[in-house]
């Protein structure tokens, strides 16, 4: 039997209104809506869970959200920002998985299949993106977790905003077939009214229906429709987005200056981002590292290295080299240290290694990281641990 595969779908919660909140305190549990002009007839892009009370919603006609909430704030379309933002989102996103299939601007599918491995379950694997976009974006998702895509995507609307819903084989009868129709995910108005007059108003009565008696009533799409009802859906999650980097960003609870904290994290950030990329069966030439001073001031500096690796000691002295660059001392707080790794080639076309490197010194090296990562495989991800991550008590101070 063919094992399940493991799908989430994040979508973000009222994406531009929340930007905008974020980015104007003054306009946090206020009534948001963004869209286009009410003198010329603009519609609703999206607006805030405040102004989702009052009954408005996406694509309405301005004018109708006017009336309804007559004290809400309607701001214009800043697409430049929500298009910085949404990158900085899928770049999280790329984090967990090489399979992502963007559906727009602030929702995708995820096929974290066998990623469970480098970040635990399937639910550990939501909670980290959650939390990920929680810190660095400061922003909320919901995120669906089941065994295909419908359930997934169905999955992460039913507890907005910030949900989390995992949709197992054995929820069906309990979560979906309760649904009303309109849940069903791609059919459209007019399928919608067939399945009514049809005296079908839920999933359930949907599946309890005889397929044949569905095939004479509506056609061609009976069948697809029948097996969303049982929960079937085969389409894949379709990658087209091209992984170009890999990355770790460490937000620190408080600042910090002492430089054995940040050559820590950055150890930890590159020893996941190594084992992440032999995962992929990548190697990186190019590693570019981020700080950002207390309050907001962020710098990269980046280094292209003669070969590419998958090493953790090479990254590592890298990027330890980029540390050394900005001359940190005690007067400089550090409030987020980031590394990230790209310009990839693929393993298996690599024949060069470095002109300084021992061979067989090159060699212990690998057959060592393929042992680490298979134990880690078997075992868990933090069954192995560098003794130099193990930090007393006290030693961040």
């Amino acid at each position: 039997m063919q094992s399940l595969r493991t799908i989430l779908h994040l979508d973000m919660d009222a994406f531009f209104a929340s930007i905008e909140q974020r980015d104007h305190p003054e306009l946090r549990g206020k009534p948001v809506i963004v869209g286009g002009s009410i003198k010329e007839r603009g519609v609703v892009a999206t607006c805030s869970y405040e102004a989702r009370r009052f009954g408005v919603h996406s694509a309405m006609p301005t004018v109708q959200a006017k009336r309804l909430c007559p004290n809400g704030i309607f701001l214009p379309v800043d697409r430049k920002k929500y298009v910085a933002v949404s990158k900085q989102l899928f770049r999280i996103l790329e984090r967990y998985s090489p399979v992502i299939e963007p559906l727009s601007i602030d929702e995708a599918f995820l096929d974290v299949t066998g990623c469970e491995k480098l970040f635990g379950s399937s639910r550990s694997i939501a909670l980290q993106i959650k939390q990920s976009i929680q810190r660095e974006l400061y922003l909320s998702a919901s995120v669906g977790i089941s065994y295909n895509k419908f359930l997934a995507k169905l999955a992460s609307d039913l507890k907005k905003p910030n949900g989390l819903v995992e949709i197992k084989p054995e929820d069906l009868t309990r979560i979906l077939h309760p649904l009303p129709i309109s849940r069903f995910w791609g059919i459209g108005k007019k399928t919608e009214e067939k399945l009514q007059r049809l005296g079908l108003r839920t999933i359930g009565d949907v599946a309890r229906m005889s397929i044949e008696s569905m095939r004479q009533r509506i056609g061609s799409l009976a069948d697809h429709i029948y097996q969303l009802s049982h929960g079937i859906d085969e389409r894949p999650v379709k990658a087209v987005r091209e992984v170009k980097s890999i990355s770790q960003e460490t937000t620190f609870a408080t600042d910090v200056t002492a430089i054995r904290v940040l050559e820590s994290a950055l150890l930890e950030q590159v020893t996941t981002i190594a084992r992440n990329m032999r995962r992929k069966q990548f190697a990186g030439k190019t590693i570019t590292l981020k700080l950002r001073f207390a309050p907001f001031q962020t710098v990269t500096k980046r280094h292209t290295l003669s070969f590419p690796t998958a090493d953790d000691h090479t990254l590592y002295a890298a990027a330890k080299q980029l540390l050394n660059h900005f001359e940190i001392s005690g007067t400089k707080a550090i409030r987020l240290i980031g590394v990230s790794v790209s310009q990839f080639s693929h393993i298996s076309d690599i024949q060069q290694i470095s002109l300084f490197e021992d061979i067989h010194a090159a060699t212990k090296k690998k057959e060592l990281a393929k042992a680490v990562d298979a134990i880690k495989d078997r075992f868990g991800e933090h069954i192995l641990t560098r003794a130099s991550l193990i930090q007393k008590e006290g030693q961040n101070e």
